[in-house]
Order: C-alpha cells, then sequence, then structure tokens
C-alpha cells in the first residue's frame, strides 16, 4: 500500500463527508417543525461529521498528501436534483428531504464500506474510517425511523 493511494480513498470519503454536511445544512428548518423530538439528535449527527472531516484531513496529511476539502461533483449535482424535485413536489416536503436524506447516508455507507474493502487504507485509517461507518450508519437507521414513524 503506498501513501497516494491511501490518500486518494481518504479524499473520495472527505468529499464523501463533505457531501454529508452541506445536505444535513439543506435539511435545517424543513423538517424540525414536525420533528422537534429529533432536532437534538440532527445536531449531534451534524457536528459528528465535522469531526470526521477534521479526522479524515489528519490521516491525509499524515501520509504526506494534500487533502481536497471539498465536496463531490456527483453530491453538488445531486443536492442541485433534489431542490428542483422539491420545487415541484406536492404534499409533504419534509417527508422528501427526509427520503433524500436516507438515500444519501446510504451512499456514504456503500462508498465507505468500499474503502474499508480496498484494502489500501493503513490500519490507523481503517480503524478511524470503521468508526466513520458506524455513526453513518447510526445516522441512517435515525432518518429510517423517523420515515417509519410518519408513515404510520
Amino acid at each position: 500500500m503506498n501513501n497516494k493511494e491511501e490518500a486518494s480513498v481518504l479524499n473520495d470519503l472527505l468529499h464523501i463527508t463533505n457531501d454529508r454536511i452541506e445536505g444535513f445544512a439543506k435539511v435545517e428548518g424543513k423538517v424540525w417543525e414536525n420533528y422537534p423530538d429529533v432536532k437534538p439528535e440532527y445536531a449531534k449527527l451534524n457536528s459528528l461529521s465535522k469531526v470526521m472531516k477534521n479526522e479524515l484531513i489528519n490521516l491525509i496529511q499524515e501520509d504526506g498528501e494534500e487533502a481536497d476539502d471539498s465536496a463531490s461533483v456527483a453530491g453538488a449535482l445531486h443536492r442541485t436534483w433534489i431542490d428542483i424535485k422539491n420545487s415541484f413536489t406536492l404534499g409533504n416536503k419534509e417527508e422528501s428531504t427526509i427520503g433524500n436524506v436516507i438515500f444519501g447516508e446510504k451512499a456514504a455507507i456503500d462508498a465507505y464500506q468500499n474503502a474499508i474493502d480496498s484494502g489500501k487504507l493503513s490500519q490507523k485509517s481503517l480503524d478511524i474510517v470503521s468508526e466513520h461507518l458506524k455513526h453513518i450508519k447510526d445516522s441512517y437507521h435515525q432518518f429510517s425511523k423517523m420515515s417509519e414513524y410518519k408513515n404510520k
């Protein structure tokens, strides 16, 4: 394994983490009127995402590489598509927003799992990325529960 390969994988995860942070920012204010009990959990998830971002940047820099601290093009396109879709959505935009968060979290889970399975991460990076994956799965389940609760 070389540092450039590992840094490339970690930079991909950094993009995804930045996508999550930007996506969570779009959720703010759209959901809390109908889900006020979830706001503290959301704040925790958002804060944790920022910690994850910093940990990824540190791992990349420890490899002697440069962190690409931007969101992905795919993530930007997805957020734009969501904005357009929501502008035409009739009915409950909050439910649509939660559905989009669930979709995004599932994509993040897949990307993190692929990074773990790549064999390109050092043990230290593997441990941190595995912990991040656990947090993303928790977030996914939290938003899935919100969706299930609302559908009852």
